[in-house]
């Protein structure tokens, strides 16, 4: 009898849960949904928490100092620099175009959280390279060979655009929140290179000649226009600007979708047909130097309303194309691609950049800006390493190659974008007041 009266309650205690979950006795519409990253609105502490433990990496694995390659001797007297000198061993090169990005993350997380920790990371590696670029313009026994392999090599004589763009723009911005680093001779020589010695295309356009012949990356508008443009905000000289709105112009006629409203990754001229494989970090590249020309390029420049259209359609289409996780495909347009980090996080500063100086509405664009960092937020582990990241990748015309290409919290790319991320979403969450609106994120006023 006692095992009758236990089964009748179960089925009736089933029977009531079962009527407590229909539709005419609960608002459906208010259970919580099984999202596989976070969804809301992240606290701008939380935010904080991230970045400075990508931070606390960093500090730790990124030393500036050199070292003897012969003898193992660490030290950063610039006085003993000689023929067997390198870089002591990080996990990161410290004077890389993936770095660059990554300075100017630290910089703008110091404003976004009013902590000078990431100021001193950049200002004291800036330093370094600063006090020590002018030795090794010293000539010795083997200086063909030495130069080759020497440490701060592409600042000294930059050879293509990767090798003094994306670190000659951190520089400028360094130089004018007021580092006290030895810069500007570094600087001019990178300007130099840009504006002088890189090669282009008959109509000016920034040019390679890999993998092709004539060869647009769309990366190198990001290692160019960046550069120009804040030197045009450190000189006032407007060819930097001219320039530097040039180059986008030339890049967006040859290489933008206006249907899809991305670009291409490459670009070669000999190609009678020009294939389209719409690489995310390239187009990350691209929105980010539209988003840091915008912030400098005067507002009565001729060509700033070309600049900032594109910057809008591009944003539109971006998004257009966001997963639901948050996350942008490796291949933006190509849902079976896998789903990259560095690319995503590229893209929440640039919107998230837009939103906070008003290129862009803030209540189409802010949902998807704060769902980009959440998924971001999931791709840095326990000890500030950002997960996740496609490795560098060349340029390639079937769709293995991107598929394909290994991921590594090892790829330098991924460490800048999360920092710029996360600083310029702190600044969103300040600027700006969100909620919860029938389960939906949604902004609050104008």
């Amino acid at each position: 009898m006692k095992k009758i009266i236990t089964l009748a309650l179960c089925v009736l205690i089933a029977s009531q849960t079962l009527v407590a979950q229909t539709d005419a006795t609960t608002p459906l519409h208010l259970l919580k949904p099984d999202y596989p990253v976070p969804y809301g609105i992240p606290k701008q502490e939380d935010v904080a928490a991230v970045i400075g433990r990508i931070h606390g990496y960093l500090d730790k694995v990124t030393p500036p100092s050199f070292a003897n390659e012969k003898t193992g001797e660490l030290f950063t007297d610039a006085s003993k620099i000689n023929s067997d000198t390198i870089l002591q061993r990080g996990d990161f090169r410290i004077v890389s175009y993936e770095w660059g990005v990554t300075y100017a993350g630290m910089l703008l997380a110091a404003e976004a959280t009013g902590d000078s920790k990431y100021r001193d990371y950049a200002e004291k590696r800036l330093l370094f390279i600063g006090n020590s670029a002018a030795a090794f313009r010293r000539p010795s026994a083997n200086y063909e060979e030495w130069e080759a392999r020497m440490p701060l090599r592409n600042l000294i004589n930059p050879r293509v655009l990767d090798d003094t763009g994306a670190m000659s723009a951190a520089m400028i911005k360094a130089m004018r929140a007021g580092s006290k680093a030895n810069l500007r001779p570094i600087i001019d020589n990178g300007l130099n290179h840009i504006m002088n010695r890189q090669h282009r295309l008959a109509d000016g356009t920034l040019a390679r000649n890999r993998p092709q012949p004539n060869s647009l990356w769309l990366d190198d508008l990001f290692m160019s226009v960046p550069a120009m443009a804040q030197m045009g905000k450190l000189t006032g000289d407007n060819k930097y600007y001219d320039e530097a709105t040039r180059q986008v112009l030339l890049f967006r006629d040859k290489m933008f979708n206006k249907e899809k409203g991305v670009f291409m990754h490459g670009w070669i001229e000999s190609m009678s047909v020009k294939p389209e494989f719409r690489w995310a970090r390239a187009n990350g590249w691209a929105f980010m130097t539209l988003a840091e020309l915008l912030e400098v390029l005067p507002e009565n420049h001729g060509k700033r309303p070309e600049i900032l259209k594109l910057y809008q359609d591009h944003a539109r289409g971006l998004v257009a194309m966001q997963h639901g996780t948050g996350f942008w495909h490796q291949l933006l347009d190509r849902s079976d691609s896998y789903l990259e980090t560095s690319a995503t996080a590229i893209y929440a500063y640039s919107l998230a950049r837009g939103i906070n100086r008003g290129w862009i509405d803030a209540k189409a664009f802010a949902p998807a800006t704060l769902l980009a960092w959440n998924a971001v937020s999931t791709k840095v582990n326990a000890q500030g390493q950002v997960e996740g990241t496609c490795v560098g990748t060349g340029m390639g015309f079937d769709p293995a190659f991107y598929y394909y290409r290994p991921i590594s919290k090892f790829a330098a790319h991924g460490y800048g974008p999360a920092l710029l991320a996360g600083s310029e979403v702190i600044l969103l969450l300040k600027n700006r007041k969100f909620e919860i609106n029938d389960s939906s994120v949604q902004l609050l006023g104008n």
